[in-house]
């Protein structure tokens, strides 16, 4: 898979998945901006990328304010040159939203809905002229195999998720991008593992999965490599389950 000249913008870029799809990409040949709250992080990121070789830079943007998005979205397309590739990997994801509505207080439901969903269509919104402007391109959403169990507001967070990317998949078919998801399974991040109960990971290894090992952020990076690539520009509106086979349905 070849990015030589790409552009990409990638939501959470500091550190976890995102900088995991910073490296991948700027690999491959690709310039990253890489959009977070915490901008020293994600210049530590873009400081280590560029001293790869790669065209990197750092926005700060809080993808549930608008205005920031657009704002962050304008500089990169005037520092880059464009966009032809949006990741829309920012999140709220601890454990604490995996509780019931009736027990996490509102204004969390709020904030976690503010990040997870809204943050996808401000982005996706704010990048659709630079991609027209480019001939087309892509948006790939992070999902999670949370959004099909979908038993705490985390959960209906990434159901949303799934309906948005089938919505926009629709939506941006004239302009020539395609919208998919990635949905992860239990993945060994640093923060899952630090998160996480080990009983949970346990039981999700031993008993859950058809595969038994813990993901590993290759899987995910792979998938998403993939799905933004030219070898997938037959499939759009689709979410695509990376978690060693749980949960299976149809």
């Amino acid at each position: 898979m070849d990015f030589l000249d790409k552009v990409l913008f990638i939501t959470g870029g500091a550190v976890g998945f995102g900088r995991a799809f910073a490296r991948a990409f700027s690999a491959q040949g690709a310039a990253v901006a890489l959009a977070d709250i915490d901008l020293d992080a994600a210049e530590t990121t873009a400081s280590e990328l560029r001293a790869n070789g790669a065209r990197a830079m750092a926005v700060n943007c809080d993808v549930a304010d608008e205005t920031q998005v657009e704002a962050a979205v304008a500089r990169v397309v005037a520092e880059l040159g464009g966009i032809d590739v949006l990741i829309n990997n920012a999140g709220k994801h601890l454990t604490k939203y995996n509780q019931p509505f009736t027990v996490l207080e509102r204004h969390e439901v709020r904030a976690l809905f503010d990040v997870n969903v809204i943050g996808v269509v401000n982005c996706t919104v704010a990048c659709r002229e630079p991609m027209i402007a480019r001939g087309g391109g892509a948006v790939l959403n992070i999902s999670s195999i949370a959004g099909y169990m979908v038993t705490s507001p985390y959960g209906v967070s990434k159901l949303a998720v799934r309906g948005l990317t089938m919505a926009f998949a629709q939506e941006l078919a004239p302009d020539r991008i395609r919208v998919n998801a990635v949905a992860p399974g239990l993945t060994a991040t640093e923060n899952a593992m630090v998160d996480l109960p080990q009983s949970l990971v346990d039981r999700f290894v031993g008993e859950l999965q058809l595969v038994k090992r813990l993901g590993v952020m290759d899987d995910i990076v792979n998938a998403v490599l993939f799905l933004c690539s030219d070898q997938a520009g037959f499939i759009t509106g689709e979410t695509l389950k990376v978690s060693g086979g749980y949960p299976l349905g149809i």
